[in-house]
């Protein structure tokens, strides 16, 4: 059963993710654009949102990460909407989902279709479908998805042959890097960037960032050390997801180098991953509050900031500092895009490594967050540390962490949540339960500020343990008690 997560579709190669199913889901994706009058061509939204009359033949753009067949995969996609009527703008090489979502709103397209896995395995792939606002499909959308392609049952849908389709001008090859970099360019001052004489690493870990956010820092002067930037659909042997333990290569060099900054990116360049100088961590948390203070200091940025529910209150505290609200949903950055589409939001982000800001795209953007952090640091001329250790005597201090806990069987998971709820805690690590948040898993947010927060993973077999506190003594004490409370034992 095809099933579209909190980021899209996505399941093993040659088990679910196969041609067939690809084919199914494209054919729901063309029925949708055609016959939805609610979020497709025919939406007042939409109407003014492109300035003009609709286009007679419904245009989509589509791009491909790096992974295993995932350009095979695309051009099948494509093939069926041609097939349906629909265009479709392909593109000529791999493509950051981020690129790929500011080509919709550029070439003012009905949506985007990106062939991805994001940060997953190497074993996976998968389906994002981006609307014409350029960012995560809504649940409304999704759901219209399920429904089409289990109408259509086990049938194959028909495909155009690519040369007809490209013969027919209903698949036109197009360069993506050129309109995203410009976009790009216009949210930083580059003159700074420039001026900085900042030494940085970046590591595209073999995803679809390796052509874009190394040569992009390059073309402005700064001196560049790459690793990883090769094509490998194996991802070296790890998933491609930024963490701290697979960015360690990145940081020996930074040592060895003595360079400024480390930036990276997962597979589909939607996430990032930064180390400081020597290679310090500067967690995904962190990076958001110090991306709002950017904002606000630096470029005057006055509005609210969206955050999903397990993304630490650091952010919180600094948004308040200056007067401005929060706004908490839950996990998924398509509840994050829409705030960011009603034009009120400066900043929305999650604790996995997603964030975006007003005038771009409502969709996570890795490479943006990476060189929003240059940017900082080359107007600060400190290191990111010491901002945010700047932060912290302001605001309070945040120590946060997240790990995965394996539950392999959907029944284990079951049980656990019916167990807290018939059963819930009184106190965690020898604080005080002072409210539960059943939004999105279970978040037990203690008396002193600090809390604890238990989420099934909505892309892996895992629960996903969340906590924050203002010690790290604190923190090591409510993620031991989350396993404890995961194992039955408390």
């Amino acid at each position: 059963m095809i099933k579209f997560g909190t980021s899209g579709w996505r399941a093993v190669v040659s088990e679910e993710f196969t041609f067939q199913n690809v084919r199914r889901v494209a054919h729901a994706i063309a029925g949708f654009v055609k016959e939805n009058p609610e979020t497709g061509i025919l939406s007042p939204d939409y109407q003014s949102h492109i300035k003009g009359d609709p286009p007679v033949i419904p245009e989509v753009v589509v791009g491909y990460d790096t992974r295993f067949l995932s350009h095979e995969f695309a051009q099948e996609l494509a093939g069926v909407l041609a097939m349906s009527g629909v265009k479709s703008y392909f593109s000529q090489e791999e493509v950051p989902t981020p690129a790929l979502a500011w080509a919709v709103l550029e070439r003012k397209a009905v949506g985007g279709a990106m062939i991805t896995a994001s940060h997953n395995g190497s074993y996976y792939n998968g389906v994002k479908w981006m609307p014409y606002w350029g960012g995560a499909a809504t649940p409304a959308v999704t759901d219209d998805l399920e429904r089409r392609i289990e109408f259509l049952g086990e049938q194959s849908p028909r495909i155009m042959a690519w040369d007809k389709a490209i013969r027919e001008s209903l698949v036109e090859p197009q360069d993506f890097r050129k309109g995203y970099l410009r976009k790009i360019s216009s949210l930083l001052d580059l003159k700074a960037i420039k001026n900085a004489r900042l030494k940085i690493g970046v590591d595209s870990l073999h995803g679809a960032g390796r052509h874009y956010l190394g040569p992009f820092l390059e073309s402005l002067g700064v001196e560049v050390v790459e690793i990883n930037e090769n094509r490998d659909v194996l991802f070296g042997g790890r998933s491609p997801e930024p963490t701290e333990e697979s960015l360690q290569d990145l940081a020996a060099i930074m040592r060895k180098k003595k360079l400024s900054l480390g930036l990276a990116m997962d597979g589909d360049a939607d996430r990032f991953g930064i180390l400081d100088a020597g290679g310090t961590w500067i967690g995904p948390n962190d990076v958001l509050a110090l991306t709002l203070e950017h904002l606000v200091a630096h470029k005057g940025m006055k509005g609210k900031v969206a955050r999903t529910v397990m993304t630490s209150h650091f952010v919180d505290a600094v948004a308040k500092s200056y007067g401005f609200e929060t706004r908490e949903t839950p996990v998924g950055f398509k509840y994050i895009g829409e705030l960011l589409r009603t034009g009120h939001f400066i900043l929305g982000g999650e604790e996995s490594g997603g964030l975006s800001i007003q005038g771009h795209v409502p969709e996570k953007d890795g490479i943006l967050a990476c060189l929003l952090m240059v940017e900082l640091a080359a107007q600060e001329k400190k290191s990111l540390s010491a901002v945010r250790d700047r932060l912290f005597k302001r605001v309070g201090h945040f120590c946060s962490a997240r790990i995965n806990f394996r539950i392999e069987k959907l029944r284990q998971m079951i049980e656990v949540q019916e167990r807290l709820r018939i059963k819930p805690p009184l106190d965690l690590a020898g604080g005080s339960v002072w409210r539960i948040d059943e939004s999105d898993g279970f978040k037990f947010i203690l008396r002193d500020g600090s809390w604890l927060g238990l989420r099934p993973s909505g892309t892996e077999s895992a629960v996903r343990v969340y906590a924050e506190a203002a010690t790290p003594k604190a923190l090591s004490g409510l993620m031991e008690a989350g396993k404890k409370l995961l194992q039955g034992k408390f």
